[in-house]
């Protein structure tokens, strides 16, 4: 195989990820565009100096922003994840079929002695290896949505002091802006959106139709769940 073919194959193979990662750098890049616009606009109303893109993007304020959305996505996957383990919806794709609530067996999952040649070594592991992997995916999500939530606060705290300072007020300790209302009305508002969007994709799946693995075949019954298009 040429190495064009090989580059062909590989884009071809990864096109989603490397579509969202393009599609994602764009609109950080939008966003900070905009942010450094909105920062400046408010310095120059207050008689300020305002910042250039290099402050800008390795200051608080575009930090914050970030971070908070961050923590709301990689929430939302993580009580997804672990949430569907357990959780059913009838005519869902989303769903696990409704008779095969909790962890399946075994066999089902291809774990310890039912591994196959092409599975995973940590899946013919027993122990807490074989543990940890088989939840490594929604524990991965925590780990991340704990860290940009913590990130979240640190860089919060900043900002807010930033303006705090600005008018003249003393500013917050880290433990005092985690309690404030700014700090719970920037994460509610980010997770409240994300559970909804979640709870809409779930039901709405149950009667309209896509061809994309996230959808039922497009002639499948209402009632029908777990099965993807």
């Amino acid at each position: 195989m040429s190495r064009t073919d090989r580059a062909g194959r590989f884009l071809r193979d990864n096109s989603l990820t490397l579509a969202l990662g393009a599609a994602f750098l764009l609109t950080l890049v939008g966003q900070a565009a905009a942010g450094l616009a909105e920062v400046n606009n408010e310095l120059v109303a207050a008689d300020l100096q305002p910042v250039g893109v290099a402050g800008y993007l390795t200051g608080s304020d575009f930090a914050v922003d970030v971070t908070e959305n961050w923590q709301s996505e990689y929430l939302q996957f993580f009580l997804y994840i672990f949430g569907t383990v357990w959780l059913l919806q009838r005519g869902s794709p989303e769903s696990k079929s409704l008779d095969r609530p909790g962890t399946e067996s075994d066999r089902e999952q291809k774990v310890g002695a039912h591994a196959t040649a092409d599975s995973p070594s940590w899946a013919r592991a027993a122990g807490l290896r074989r543990t940890l992997y088989s939840r490594s995916l929604g524990t991965v999500m925590a780990l991340f949505f704990v860290g940009s939530w913590f990130a979240q606060s640190i860089t919060g705290t900043a900002s807010f002091n930033a303006g705090r300072l600005r008018d003249l007020q003393a500013p917050f300790t880290w433990w005092d802006y985690v309690l404030s209302a700014d700090f719970w009305n920037r994460t509610l508002q980010n997770w409240q959106s994300e559970l909804l969007a979640v709870a809409s994709m779930a039901i709405l799946s149950v009667y309209l139709r896509r061809g994309s693995p996230e959808s039922k075949p497009v002639g499948a019954a209402h009632t029908s769940t777990g099965v993807e298009g």
